[in-house]
């Protein structure tokens, strides 16, 4: 399935997200590429595997081209085995705030004590309810991108 993905990303402030979640979901993915203008993911996720490409982001960070397939899960596994870097792990958080959901993911090995909240939105401007939890938005930065932390783990940053 393809299509123009717009999100903004923020840090999370506490963990009372949990309270307020409706599912949370165990996520193990890897990146095929990590080049800044394509990126092919490999994830497994309540055991189904799937396959995505994205496109490089807009100015703003918030929009680009995604496009992504379900495969088995152990096409999937044969594939995270040939991955670059470190294999992300996360649970996800599926959390209602107002008209939208925030996909709060709390990364694990190399990545634990990162929390990021995501939010997918109609278009770039459009209003949305905060949670009390959200923190510092990171929308464009980088390093935040799942495919950099393969590359760059939360816990090999200097302050």
């Amino acid at each position: 399935m393809e299509h123009l993905e717009i999100e903004r990303k923020f840090l999370v402030t506490s963990d009372a997200y949990k309270k307020e979640a409706q599912t949370q979901t165990r996520i193990v993915q890897g990146f095929l590429n990590t080049h800044p203008d394509r990126t092919v993911r490999v994830r497994v996720r309540d055991g189904k595997g799937f396959l995505a490409v994205k496109g490089a982001s807009n100015q703003s960070g918030t929009t680009r081209f995604e496009w992504e397939t379900e495969i088995s899960a152990s096409e999937a596994a044969n594939l995270i085995d040939l991955c670059e870097g470190h294999i992300l792990e996360k649970i996800r958080y599926a959390v209602p705030c107002g008209h939208h959901v925030f996909e709060v993911d709390e990364f694990l090995a190399e990545n634990k004590g990162l929390v990021i909240a995501e939010v997918e939105l109609a278009h770039e401007d459009e209003v949305f309810e905060k949670p009390s939890w959200l923190g510092k938005e990171v929308t464009g930065a980088i390093q935040y991108y799942n495919s950099q932390l393969t590359q760059n783990p939360y816990s090999q940053w200097k302050d």
